[in-house]
């Protein structure tokens, strides 16, 4: 699976869980570090981890294991690594003040549309 799809199947998961905001910045021709960085939000501490959980499962189902997650307890930011997609889950807050969007604004903007196969 190629990280189109996996990027594809995390919004969808994180849409289920009525993720607020979704950004899509493609980094792979800026960064080695992955192709895509999935930036969401949620409201509360519980959608956080509702979307990280939901995210997990899904792409668990498909035989994708993250190779990191991280803040999962504290859920005002989970960082999940899939290796070549990083999905950053915010609560309100935190996703303001650390604003990725505008650190990674060298990365181009993807459409959710653009993602399916």
């Amino acid at each position: 699976m190629n990280s189109k799809e996996i990027a594809r199947m995390a919004c969808e998961a994180m849409e289920d869980k009525k993720a607020q905001d979704i950004k899509i910045i493609e980094i792979g021709n800026i960064s080695t570090l992955a192709d895509y960085f999935i930036i969401a939000s949620g409201t509360n501490r519980s959608q956080v981890q509702a979307m990280a959980d939901n995210v997990n499962e899904t792409l668990g189902r498909a035989g994708i294991e993250p190779k990191q997650m991280e803040g999962y307890q504290n859920a005002n930011w989970i960082l999940m690594d899939y290796r070549d997609v990083v999905i950053h889950i915010f609560d309100e807050e935190n996703r303001l003040f650390y604003d990725l969007e505008r650190i990674w604004r060298d990365g181009t903007l993807v459409e959710r549309t653009d993602l399916d196969v």
